[in-house]
């Protein structure tokens, strides 16, 4: 299908391409023509609808339609059209016009998807849409939330396939640098994590009764995660702990709790290695046994070298000796670290956060990295340090070591 728009609002039209409104017309028809003299399908947008006096409007579309266009696109542009808006008037156009509606919404109200989700219901069959909603200023109507939308609220099947949103917007996330917030509905890291005590408890007992229900983890890619931080219930501790094989009394867990709030009331975010540790020193003795033990690392970088890390580690009983090349130091010395895991368990990073905590060229970093095994589960730990790069293999080190010794756990449950 090829797509062709002009400008038909008058401030468009008359401070852009400087063209009466009966050029205007003749240049749609035109286009449309040559189109379809080429045997192609055709979208004919009206660019600027929204901002378009709608009897010229419905005037071009019904030009467009007698010239053989197949789909007529109508523009929210600028973004500047109310939800109802938008309703009425792709309403007042499928009431004029006989070949299909498909509209694309700008989000600089942040009700772009909104609109989109009203012109299906005043009669439009197609929506334009993007990944993590990037586009032009502040962007376009997202993927994620169009469609679950439509299947989950309005029963209406797009050929979708939904469980893999997640993954598509990580992946186009780290393509073009462009970040979500956590809070990102549907695809977020925080979309079905909970961290109130009161959500916890819920969600451990049944799901529903803090999610919605219609749409699960499950059916977009994601994953569910109990969060502990200052809001976290016992419930959610008890559980964490209950998957890494720690069964503390109810006194035990009090103070395990109370710990743990004291840490995150000072700033910290709570990490699988921090809850560990806590547990550990509570208990009185040494839960896990660090797998691998780090002997030594260094990386090679400079504007005349491809960035190196060379990484000597003991896995075992075993001396493991593993290298790889990245964009930078970092990227290099966490690839090599995960190519020496790779002949014994196949674990990749799935999340990486570098934070500065203290000002100055010798400044202090705290690095958070999470790990994910072949199961899907996933750990995270923290360090930090003046060198980024010894702070960021040590966090790596250490999750790995966190997610060997529950894996052992998971597979004797």
């Amino acid at each position: 299908m090829i797509h062709t728009f002009v400008s038909t609002s008058d401030i468009q039209r008359i401070h852009t391409i400087k063209k009466s409104r009966e050029e205007v017309t003749a240049m749609a028809i035109d286009a449309v023509e040559y189109i379809k003299d080429h045997g192609a399908k055709c979208m004919f947008s009206a660019m600027d609808a929204t901002r378009t006096e709608l009897d010229y409007l419905i005037d071009i579309y019904k030009e467009v339609e007698k010239a053989g266009c197949d789909i007529i696109n109508v523009p929210d542009t600028v973004g500047v059209l109310s939800p109802s808006g938008m309703y009425q008037l792709v309403k007042s156009i499928d009431q004029k016009v006989n070949i299909p509606i498909d509209v694309h919404c700008h989000n600089d109200f942040g009700i772009a998807v909104g609109n989109s989700l009203m012109s299906v219901e005043a009669g439009a069959s197609q929506v334009q849409v993007t990944v993590n909603g990037i586009g032009e200023r502040a962007g376009n109507a997202n993927l994620a939330e169009v469609v679950m939308c439509l299947h989950s609220i309005y029963g209406v099947k797009t050929n979708i396939n939904t469980e893999y949103l997640h993954e598509t917007s990580k992946m186009v996330e780290k393509f073009t640098g462009v970040h979500f917030p956590p809070n990102t509905p549907i695809v977020g890291d925080n979309a079905f994590a909970h961290e109130s005590g009161i959500h916890t408890h819920g969600v451990l007992e049944k799901s529903d009764t803090f999610e919605p229900g219609i749409m699960t983890p499950e059916m977009v890619g994601h994953r569910r995660r109990i969060v502990i931080g200052k809001h976290a219930g016992s419930h959610a501790v008890e559980k964490s702990l209950q998957e890494m094989d720690i069964h503390p009394t109810v006194d035990q867990l009090e103070v395990i709790l109370a710990r743990i709030k004291d840490i995150a009331n000072k700033g910290k975010r709570i990490c699988d290695a921090d809850l560990y540790a806590v547990a550990s020193s509570v208990l009185g003795r040494n839960l896990g046994k660090e797998t691998i033990k780090l002997k030594e690392f260094s990386v090679m970088t400079g504007n005349l070298t491809t960035p190196t890390a060379v990484v000597r580690a003991v896995i075992g009983e075993e001396e493991v000796v593993a290298s790889n090349y990245g964009v930078g130091p970092i990227d290099a010395a966490l690839k090599a670290v995960e190519d020496m895991m790779g002949g014994y368990d196949k674990i990749k990073v799935r999340d990486y956060r570098l934070e500065a905590i203290t000002g100055g060229s010798d400044a202090l970093a705290e690095v958070t990295i999470s790990v994910e095994d072949t199961d899907g589960r996933v750990v995270s730990a923290q360090s930090a340090s003046t060198d980024i790069a010894t702070a960021s293999v040590d966090a790596l080190i250490t999750a790995i070591n966190i997610i060997l010794e529950k894996k052992k756990l998971w597979s004797m449950q």
